[in-house]
């Protein structure tokens, strides 16, 4: 018998709770029970976003609502900064360019976070440029962009921040409103525990009157048109019902566990991440790690991509490898969402186990002796 266990940036595990609660029989999206519902909803997504603002749902992957990000905030022939530190960087370029924004790009080193001197400067050679492009946790390397410092940048400035925090909401801080970001986007399957397919997009006012003058094509992911329909608990198009049942669940279990307690355990998860992958002689990856995922260097002689299909062959433990130059160098440990102290320490005894099969020297236990010291001295 061999048990599933999921540590990828995305989909995450989702809780029994979650399930049961999407396996309800379905209601009518233009009912008052639905509306009801998605009111409770609209609410914790405030809370989680820690805003005043309206946080749009879309019935979408993440891309979707990076995609909306967009075309809802520029002007063909508009200049944005991109940050491109990974795969996910790399996607805002490409969204800029399929709608006609003239993307100027900052290129990160793969592992490391973008200088908020660096975006300052490309603002400042760049004047008329609209907005500022930026990933929180880039899921490719598993670096954390510094937000905060980043938003008081583009403060100074006619640009809006626009943050993706799809795979970095509800794992780490990312207070709106306190912060200054214009506009944060994210999606249910990380840290929420939701299966894909429901996406999520708060603006501020800054970036709202770039709204009035947008002339991008949009029809689906218009967002003015959805916060008119959503203001009165309903959607412009059919919702995700299902999803939208299981979010105001996950919310749920977020407000019983406490913000800050959330954000403590995924903290508390990396710590021991590190800290185990550190004991066997291991070198971290990312320069600013993230909470929500740990990213790691193959010792030599071990092709990563073998390590993770070998983890998941034997083990049942589904981890993911590196993409494009970093491919079979690096895998990634994601720590995100419904997990747990010893579902931690499971992984890294497997990850043990999976090196000393392949013929790495690693010494057994010392990993997990790492990681049982990081969790007792963290309480």
């Amino acid at each position: 018998m061999k048990k599933i266990r999921l540590l990828t940036p995305g989909p995450t595990p989702v809780p029994e709770r979650l399930s049961l609660r999407m396996a309800r029989p379905i209601v009518h999206h233009r009912s008052p029970e639905f509306e009801a519902v998605f009111a409770r909803v609209r609410e914790g997504l405030a809370w989680l976003y820690q805003t005043k603002q309206d946080v749009l749902v879309f019935a979408a992957s993440g891309t979707g609502a990076m995609e909306a990000s967009l075309v809802n905030f520029l002007r063909k022939g508009d200049t944005a900064v991109v940050v491109d530190g990974g795969k996910f960087g790399e996607r805002w370029g490409k969204l800029a360019k399929a709608y006609g924004v003239n993307a100027v790009t900052l290129k990160c080193e793969w592992g490391h976070p973008v200088e908020p001197v660096a975006v300052e400067k490309a603002l400042r050679e760049n004047p008329q440029a609209k907005g500022v492009y930026v990933q929180a946790n880039e899921s490719s390397t598993g670096v954390y962009h510094p937000i905060r410092e980043l938003a008081q940048v583009t403060a100074r400035t006619g640009a809006v921040l626009v943050v993706d925090a799809i795979s970095a909401l509800g794992a780490m801080t990312l207070p709106m409103d306190d912060w200054g970001i214009d506009v944060l986007l994210s999606a249910g399957h990380k840290a929420l525990g939701l299966p894909p397919g429901i996406a999520f997009l708060a603006a501020s006012e800054k970036a709202w009157k770039l709204n009035e003058s947008a002339d991008l094509p949009r029809f689906y992911f218009d967002v003015k048109r959805e916060r008119e329909s959503q203001r009165k608990n309903q959607t412009a198009w059919t919702p995700a019902i299902a999803l939208v049942e299981g979010l105001d669940e996950s919310l749920a279990m977020f407000r019983e566990e406490g913000l800050e307690n959330v954000f403590a355990r995924h903290e508390r998860m990396a710590r021991a991440a590190r800290a185990g992958m550190q004991a066997l002689g291991l070198t971290l990856y990312s320069r600013s790690p993230s909470p929500a995922m740990t990213t790691v260097l193959a010792p030599d002689g071990v092709d990563s991509e073998k390590l993770v299909k070998h983890l998941f062959k034997q083990y049942g433990i589904k981890l993911v490898g590196g993409q494009d130059a970093a491919k079979g160098k690096i895998f990634r440990i994601a720590h995100l969402g419904y997990f747990d102290d010893f579902d931690m320490l499971v992984v890294i005894g497997a990850i043990e186990r999976g090196l000393h099969d392949l013929g790495a020297k690693v010494q057994l236990g010392a990993g997990l002796a790492a990681a049982q010291q990081s969790f007792a001295g963290g309480r």
